[in-house]
């Protein structure tokens, strides 16, 4: 049998999907799942979208521009700048999701070897992206003592080296709902600049900020045009994870060139998606201050509830919607797999993402969990009930 290349084993599994086989067991089994393992959304997508795709009167489904249409490039830029971004269409290159801006700018940036540096726990494929360009993740632990907030900025220092060549951020965080400070954002702007390094930041979640918290976007950090990569998509903000449509934002025209050369090599992003992602930046302000309400209200009931079972600690996060709980278990993999495999409470369980994907080690993590409050407020308030029964009887308690 012809052997495989390295990089396809090497490629690591999702932790959040991982544990999908025990999950179709216990459903055949009768027992209801409650998935807070997924940062799938069951907000409605928004109807300007919809429409915009039952309304389309084109005769052919044509490949796009590259970069993404125009037209689209242009109104979303222009909501860039209505929030105080100062983004031009010019800066934009649409992508096949956040995931594909993400790979295209590590490939413009970094060669083979080089380094980026990612505080921890972070979004699990952010190492399939990294093996994918051939780039080494340099993880720095954030603790969940302090909430997951910026690790000490020396602890960056002593990690940098001839071959560093990024630091990667997501804010607000996934996996924990962290939202970086100002103060934090400008304490890597300083390094950022006194190493000449890229600066990445996900900020799909920008919306998604609670208790009068405001995202600040890599944009507004003066002094960083050259540096920074902002990473964009429509998935969470419009509950579109389907319409793979993501962006590369960049002032440095030179990583956009190249990103355009990357884009042309597949030819195109999905043609009806952009129409529907176009007519989504119609969504009225009302649309989000509702869905930030209802994540604010099923943050509570999670977040609250979770504190309130003995042994649990889960701090309180200021965006997107997920959470990282430490369990009193000594191995929340095993426990996760459990819950799908041997436990049910009223012929139901309850599917979590162990935590320890989210790290760059499996023994960092070990007993946490990363919970996303995406079901309704009834699911949730149950899901808790039944996790909390859960531990009480779980053999192989901490």
């Amino acid at each position: 049998m012809p052997i495989l290349s390295k990089k396809a084993v090497e490629m690591p599994a999702s932790p959040i999907r991982k544990l999908a086989p025990f999950a179709e067991q216990a459903k055949k089994k009768g027992v209801h799942v409650y998935h807070l393992n997924i940062g799938q959304p069951d907000i409605e997508t928004p109807s300007v979208a919809l429409q915009a795709i039952k309304n389309m009167d084109r005769k052919v489904i044509e490949y796009s521009h590259s970069a993404g249409f125009e037209s689209y490039r242009k109104k979303l830029a222009l909501s860039y700048q209505k929030i105080g971004l100062p983004v031009q269409f010019e800066d934009i290159i649409i992508t096949n999701g956040g995931s594909e801006a993400l790979i295209f700018g590590l490939m413009c940036t970094c060669n083979p070897g080089d380094e980026i540096i990612i505080p921890e726990p972070y979004y699990a494929n952010y190492n399939s992206f990294a093996l994918m360009a051939g780039v080494k993740v340099v993880p720095i632990i954030s603790s969940i003592q302090s909430g997951f907030a910026l690790p000490p900025i020396n602890e960056f220092e002593k990690k940098i080296n001839s071959k560093t060549k990024a630091i990667v951020i997501c804010n607000p965080g996934n996996p924990t709902g962290y939202l970086y400070t100002k103060s934090e954002l400008l304490q890597i702007r300083e390094l950022v600049k006194k190493h000449n390094l890229f600066l990445f930041a996900d900020e799909v979640y920008r919306e998604f900020c609670y208790d009068g918290a405001k995202p600040i976007s890599v944009l507004e950090l003066e002094g960083l045009e050259e540096n920074v990569i902002m990473i964009d998509s429509v998935s969470k903000r419009y509950s579109m994870c389907g319409a793979r449509i993501g962006a590369l934002v960049s002032k440095n025209k030179l990583i956009v060139e190249a990103a355009l050369k990357f884009a042309q090599a597949r030819l195109s992003p999905p043609t009806v998606d952009q129409i529907a992602a176009e007519a989504a930046l119609d969504t009225p302000k009302s649309y989000f201050d509702d869905v930030v309400n209802e994540y604010v209200e099923r943050r509570n009931i999670l977040v609250d509830g979770l504190n309130k079972i003995p042994g649990v600690f889960c701090p309180k996060p200021s965006g997107a919607f997920y959470c990282v709980a430490q369990l009193p278990v000594d191995d929340a993999e095993k426990f996760c797999q459990w819950l799908l495999e041997e436990y049910s409470y009223e012929n139901q369980t309850v599917m979590l993402a162990p935590a320890n994907g989210f790290y760059s080690s499996n023994q960092l993590g070990k007993n946490e969990v990363r919970l996303a409050y995406v079901l309704n407020k009834e699911d949730l308030t149950q899901a808790v009930k039944v996790l909390n029964e859960a531990l009480k009887i779980y053999p192989n308690k901490a």
